[in-house]
């Protein structure tokens, strides 16, 4: 699988993109290889319906994979663009939504590609669990701001890279209880909250809040934390003038 050649965009890793894609099959699958990402889709969703109305709203999902957190934002009443840059993953996503009867707009595109023809489209934009993934994640963070109308909000999700997120995202997880394949994160990838916040206050919005996201495996549950050592949430808004508030 290559990135589709209509890509302007070159902020991808071919490696990355083939490792989800031949996940696709088994990506609704609550048991399967993103069984973590089932339990951590209620609190993700639940993170950004308590701080942004959804119903009505223009909402963009990057890094959408097969459209777990997609169609949770649709049910809630949003209007959801999806976008993704493995076509295998779109594919599942888009035969999933015809199953479930989920509207969502599936698209293979690039963040940055997006912006580049919709500035300032969409009230809310989520990207969850992607940065981590990407080369350059402070393109990503501008891309949404540019993708975000004045006012509208931006909802992340990322790994901190910290001795204890190796121990528990690396070791423990792909390694000791195999709840994911290995090689699904490198450590060095990890992003620091103080360097999220330093990409989203250059790229012009102000960061409101960064949440602890803490997954029990023994209970295959997940909730907020006020740790933020592992696997955190962030939430910023976009000013409504260009000056500020």
């Amino acid at each position: 699988m290559t990135a589709p050649r209509d890509t302007v965009s070159s902020n991808y890793d071919q490696a990355e993109l083939d490792k989800f894609a031949a996940l696709a099959n088994r990506w609704w699958d609550v048991d399967g290889p993103q069984k973590p990402l089932h339990a951590l889709n209620p609190v993700r969703l639940d993170y950004v319906a308590g701080r942004a109305p959804l119903r009505g709203a223009r909402v963009l999902d990057i890094g959408c994979g097969g459209g777990l957190l997609s169609e949770a934002l649709a049910k809630e009443g949003a209007q959801v663009t999806a976008i993704d840059l493995a076509p295998e993953l779109v594919k599942v996503a888009r035969l999933h939504g015809l199953e479930s009867g989920v509207q969502v707009d599936y698209r293979v595109q690039a963040a940055e590609d997006l912006a580049a023809e919709q500035p300032g489209a969409f009230d809310v934009v989520t990207c969850m669990e992607m940065l981590e993934h990407v080369p350059d994640p402070g393109s990503i963070v501008r891309a949404c701001a540019t993708l975000l109308k004045p006012g509208g909000q931006l909802f992340l999700s990322t790994i901190n890279r910290t001795a204890a997120a190796f121990a528990v995202a690396v070791v423990g997880a792909e390694y000791v209880a195999r709840l994911l394949p290995k090689g699904t994160h490198h450590y060095q990838d990890f992003i620091k909250p103080a360097e999220l916040g330093a990409w989203v206050r250059e790229a012009g919005l102000q960061l409101c809040d960064v949440s602890g996201m803490a997954y029990e495996p023994w209970r295959n549950r997940a909730r907020l934390s006020s740790r933020t050592d592992i696997n955190y949430l962030a939430h910023a808004r976009k000013p409504e003038t260009a000056g500020g508030e």
